[in-house]
């Protein structure tokens, strides 16, 4: 069975030129940024990834361009059986990408979101319309159809976002922080999501998260990457026990170990399930 996802020497770099100082009248300094330096990865089908890292570590920039948002500087991958370098729209068909920030507009109903959705993807009425039934059903939303995103609750906003990015029933799922700012209810709300879509539909998930205790609850396999390559790789209780001192340690312990930096405090707090 092919991987999910494989990357050999991925990386990429951004030229940046500082503006002209007008006080001094110096001259504009280019200088070049190794965001990504080198990944190489690979997920298996099925497989939830937990994707870790402090900012600026480059956690960022490879899911955008994973997601073919951000064009590689070198290195191969291939995403979802296609070459994201050679047939990124072959990509785009076969994945589905939940941004942090959402994508749904306040003033527009649920319904009427999901059905646009749908007809992005090309489905005629009637199938959109479908589709739109479909998922409400499977995401607990069917109550919530006619009333406009920004009066959801940040679980059902959430849970939207999710519904959005498989309409077109995608086989692997890309979700960029998706239960930050949510209560410890909603978490564990959309940790259910996630699990159940693994389990009953066999997408694979890459889950980008600052919450340790998210990726220790959700993934399968965690990667910690740290000034632009990958600097472990294990299961939870791999990486607690050959950077934390023993399989009792808790993740936050192998991930400083593995960085160098702290873990800010309200990303440490454990949510009950």
């Amino acid at each position: 069975m092919p991987a999910a996802i494989r990357t050999s020497g991925l990386t990429r770099t951004f030229h940046i030129t500082s503006p002209m100082s007008r006080a001094f009248r110096l001259p504009r300094t280019p200088r070049t940024v190794e965001a990504v330096r080198g990944i190489d990865l690979t997920v298996e089908q099925g497989e939830i990834l937990g994707f870790l890292g402090p900012n600026g570590a480059g956690k960022t920039t490879t899911l955008r361009m994973l997601t073919t948002l951000l064009p590689p500087t070198s290195g191969t991958a291939t995403v979802a059986g296609r070459d994201l370098r050679t047939d990124p729209r072959g990509v785009r068909r076969r994945i589905g990408y939940v941004a942090q920030s959402g994508g749904t507009d306040p003033a527009v109903r649920v319904r009427e979101e999901l059905t646009t959705q749908a007809r992005l993807y090309r489905l005629a009425g009637s199938a959109a319309g479908r589709r739109t039934r479909e998922l409400a059903a499977d995401l607990d939303l069917t109550g919530l159809l006619d009333r406009p995103c920004g009066a959801l609750s940040g679980g059902q906003r959430r849970r939207l976002d999710i519904a959005m990015a498989l309409t077109h029933d995608p086989e692997l799922l890309f979700l960029d922080e998706p239960t930050t700012g949510l209560d410890p209810g909603s978490r564990a709300e959309v940790w259910r999501l996630v699990r159940r879509l693994r389990d009953e539909r066999g997408v694979t998930v890459f889950l980008t998260t600052h919450y340790l205790d998210e990726a220790d609850a959700l993934a399968d396999r965690l990667v910690i990457v740290a000034d632009g390559r990958i600097a472990a790789q294990g299961s939870s209780a791999e990486l607690r026990r050959d950077y934390g001192g023993s399989a009792e340690a808790g993740l936050q312990e192998a991930f400083l170990a593995v960085t160098g930096r702290p873990v800010p405090r309200e990303e440490q707090a454990p949510v009950a399930v």
